[in-house]
């Protein structure tokens, strides 16, 4: 390390002042006005274990942060914790879908994304292994910075072949994908909401199934379609509100599945033609949703007015979590904000 480098490493970083006060690391998701349901994964799945044997649960020290420990308590002998071992962690779990069985490996984003991926492609992918892995702290849903922040995670295994991807909006989403994922033959990897998860798309769209792979309309508008995965639908809808009373009506396309990515659905709503189209992700503005959308309508000769709503192509501050998503985009004022400003 040059001298230089150690001065910038170690100098103050310069961050922009937010009118947002908490002092909560860590913040709930949950938008004012939602209900709320506790560990739909891990209910989910013990539901679903009772009438599967096949389904085996493991933890990289973990099962507690991402509800597995559900799982754990309901069917001790079918639940193995790893430790901090990921790479260990996905090596088993593609051991135990050599011998028939379904395995759920879970920890968090970055730890599966950065830690263990080689293991995960060459363990896992490339064999067209059984294996769902369902990782917490997906994006900017933690305040503890950098080593936390899997802000990357979408696009790093977008690339990897036979790996299908999930990004779940809110409670339903996360208890439906589970019997998907099961029914799925190959590789899963599912981001994870955790803890007091919001109940969202049931109130715009009463009868929404969570559809592998399909992406849903959960509300019409004229003026505006985002084009949203994860907690950003639930941030688009609620900006949506927001915006009607300034007359702007907003069109939101719930997209559940990054991998494979709805391309029929998505040209269809792209093609009625005359809306902004934006795209709303809690990912970094490379290689996530946007970039694929994009890619997709330019392919197939479709040029509408397009923005991308998504993280900066950095490593992001540490904080609190309402903070984070005001200084950087997620939020519902700064979503409407930024959509308004390009009409």
């Amino acid at each position: 390390m040059t001298l230089a480098s150690m001065v910038r490493k170690y100098e103050p970083r310069r961050v922009p002042e937010v009118k947002v006060a908490t002092t909560a690391m860590i913040a709930s998701l949950a938008a004012e006005g939602y209900d709320t349901v506790t560990a739909p994964f891990g209910a989910a799945l013990v539901d679903l274990a009772k009438q599967d044997d096949r389904i085996v649960g493991l933890s990289a020290d973990l099962a507690k942060y991402t509800d597995l420990h559900i799982f754990a308590q309901a069917m001790p002998d079918r639940f193995y914790q790893m430790g901090m071992a990921e790479q260990v962690l996905m090596s088993a779990a593609a051991g135990l879908a050599r011998e028939g069985f379904i395995p759920f490996a879970t920890t968090y984003a970055v730890f599966a994304s950065r830690r263990a991926y080689d293991f995960i492609a060459m363990a896992i992918a490339e064999e067209n292994l059984p294996v769902k892995i369902v990782c917490a702290l997906p994006g900017l849903t933690t305040g503890y910075g950098p080593s936390h922040q899997a802000t990357e995670d979408l696009a790093i295994f977008r690339g990897l072949p036979n790996m299908t991807l999930i990004d779940p909006c809110d409670a339903t989403d996360v208890a439906q994908m589970v019997p998907a994922m099961v029914a799925h033959p190959g590789p899963v990897y599912a981001r994870l909401l955790r803890g007091k998860v919001p109940s969202v798309l049931n109130r715009y769209k009463p009868d929404y199934q969570f559809q592998l792979g399909r992406a849903q309309t959960i509300r019409a508008g004229r003026d505006v379609l985002v084009i949203s995965t994860g907690i950003m639908t639930m941030r688009a809808l609620d900006a949506a509100e927001v915006l009607a009373k300034d007359g702007v009506d907003v069109a939101v396309l719930h997209v559940p599945t990054i991998k494979p990515l709805d391309r029929e659905t998505i040209m269809a709503e792209v093609a009625r033609g005359g809306r902004l189209v934006v795209t709303a992700e809690n990912h970094s503005v490379v290689g996530g949703l946007g970039e694929a959308v994009a890619g997709t309508l330019l392919q197939n000769r479709l040029a509408p007015r397009f923005g991308m709503i998504g993280l900066p192509d950095a490593f992001l501050e540490a904080g609190a979590l309402p903070t984070l998503h005001e200084m950087y985009g997620l939020s519902v004022s700064k979503v409407a904000e930024k959509i308004k400003g390009w009409l």
